[in-house]
């Protein structure tokens, strides 16, 4: 007999094993000659929070992020080529799946936060399992708000209000393709969110597949995004927030512009320049639902 209740208590104790990895929480951070500062706030934030696996991809090449992670308990670190950054965030969801893991955050180094935002952001989707990805608020240091939930682009949203000199058709083109007259103050289902704090159920990126590699950097997230769009919903959640430090790279650097043009031109290559039925369709119902929501 108490074999047999030992028995029991062992297949009962693996269930109970298997369905809590299924709970679990996995995020991402891809690092490149990431300053350890940065790199260290981040990871106080994650550890001391719901997160059960901190998975570092790091493209330095050299031993300075692995010393610094080895610190921190419930990290993972990959040393991975240069790819792109979607490349490197992949290698981590493969990981991911590997643990079997419910939920999966996709990190920028410079992000950071107070209290444990993850566990509030897990609660949400777990009340809307319809949701396939949210995004919280998103701040700059001083407290300043970004405007990070945008509609899919035409080319005019991406090239004109970057290359045109007319300020006031860019202020114009900001209000409407930002969704700056929304408020930020409410719940939305928005097409294009930001990759640099990306909550991923992960059922959603086992059907759809990971980030596009064809991206080495910019524009990878907004195809998730509307990848992950044509299956669940992508939702700002305002309730919870972050800071992020946003240098916009590439108006300083001729590198980065190079690279963020060319991206831009592969995804418009990829859905469609002047004709995409379903920009039309998930923007027109965007402002729709953001002008019901109001009344």
């Amino acid at each position: 007999m108490p074999d047999k209740v030992s028995a029991k208590l062992s297949v009962y104790l693996e269930l109970l094993t298997q369905h809590r990895q299924f709970e679990m929480v996995t995020a991402s951070i891809v690092t490149f000659h990431t300053p350890p500062s940065e790199l260290r706030r981040l990871l106080d934030c994650a550890v001391n929070s719901s997160i059960d696996k901190i998975i570092i991809v790091d493209h330095s090449g050299n031993n300075d992020i692995e010393t610094l992670v080895a610190s921190f308990p419930r990290t993972e670190y990959f040393p991975h080529e240069n790819k792109g950054y979607g490349s490197g965030h992949n290698v981590a969801l493969k990981r991911a799946r590997e643990l079997k893991s419910q939920y999966h955050v996709i990190l920028n180094p410079d992000v950071y936060w107070d209290g444990d935002i993850i566990m509030t952001l897990r609660d949400f989707m777990d009340r809307n399992p319809e949701c396939g990805m949210s995004m919280p608020k998103i701040i700059y240091p001083d407290g300043s708000l970004q405007y990070l939930c945008k509609k899919l682009p035409t080319p005019m949203d991406l090239f004109g209000r970057r290359f045109l000199p007319n300020n006031k058709y860019r202020e114009r083109s900001d209000m409407e393709y930002e969704l700056r007259w929304s408020g930020y103050d409410m719940e939305m289902e928005v097409p294009s969110l930001s990759g640099c704090f990306m909550f991923l159920r992960m059922d959603v990126i086992r059907r759809i597949g990971g980030f596009d590699e064809r991206y080495f950097m910019y524009c990878e997230d907004m195809d998730l995004c509307r990848r992950i769009g044509d299956i669940s919903k992508t939702m700002f959640f305002p309730k919870v927030t972050a800071v992020h430090e946003y240098e916009k790279g590439s108006y300083k650097n001729k590198k980065l512009l190079k690279l963020h043009i060319a991206s831009v031109i592969k995804y418009f290559n990829k859905w469609g320049w002047l004709f995409d039925k379903t920009r039309s369709e998930r923007n027109r119902n965007l402002i729709t639902k953001i002008k019901e929501s109001k009344r």
